[in-house]
């Protein structure tokens, strides 16, 4: 299927005036609640011109969260807390083995676009992945990025990493989330993303085949974003400073 957010212009996302852009790692698993309060006061204060715009790096301990558009029936089954967010999309799983990236950045100054901000965070991942020979696909009907999986059967695929936005004063919330090596059965807890047709499954870098490491992963990443959004500063991790 042809799709419409490949041939977006997606070069007017870097950067309008050099400023580099934080780039934070927390290397302890981050309680949801943290991370939304963290970012809410990010946000503000970059809205502000009191603070630089920021990419966080991190892992949640288990649990689900729904979006905008998630409905009740989703959960089918609650063996993890579930938070209610202002993210846009369904139901989605997060946990250890996963690489949750949440970006802070000024659209109004970059380009106030959300449907070519989402096609940009699509790029992030789908040039990430090529960093490990995966190739990872847009879907018009389906936001996140998909893995071909002929090996499955016939019109096979899975999903190998997911998106989910939220806007305040145009200063973007939450991110992406990429599969390395999380415990792909508390997927099945839930309806993915809304998403009930059985051909399509849930994957990883390691269920792939790709030994790769969070580490590794985050190199492929930090390439990756300053292919599509400009310049980082010096990485940090959560211990040299805090993201708030």
């Amino acid at each position: 299927m042809v799709n419409s957010r490949d041939s977006l212009d997606l070069a007017p996302f870097a950067s309008p005036d050099a400023k580099a852009v934080e780039w934070l790692i927390s290397d302890a698993p981050v309680p949801y609640p943290e991370a939304v309060a963290t970012m809410d006061a990010r946000a503000a204060a970059i809205a502000a011109g009191d603070a630089p715009e920021l990419v966080w790096l991190l892992e949640h301990p288990p649990l689900y969260t729904s979006g905008t558009s998630g409905k009740p029936g989703d959960m089918l089954e609650t063996r993890f807390p579930v938070f209610e967010t202002g993210r846009g999309g369904q139901v989605t799983y997060h946990g250890p083995g996963q690489r949750v990236v949440y970006l802070m950045l000024d659209l109004k100054r970059r380009r106030p676009d959300v449907r070519a901000y989402v096609a940009s965070l699509e790029a992030l991942i789908i040039r990430t992945l090529a960093a490990f020979n995966i190739k990872g696909e847009r879907r018009e009907d389906r936001v996140g990025v998909w893995v071909a999986r002929p090996d499955k059967g016939a019109g096979h695929e899975d999903k190998i990493a997911a998106i989910g936005v939220r806007l305040k004063r145009w200063v973007s919330m939450h991110g992406i989330s990429i599969n390395v090596d999380p415990d792909l059965s508390h997927f099945g807890a839930i309806v993915p993303c809304g998403i009930v047709d059985p051909r399509y499954g849930v994957t990883s870098l390691i269920d792939l085949g790709q030994l790769a490491t969070m580490s590794d992963l985050d190199v492929a990443l930090r390439q990756a974003f300053e292919d599509v959004f400009g310049a980082l500063e010096t990485p940090a991790t959560a211990e040299d400073q805090t993201a708030s």
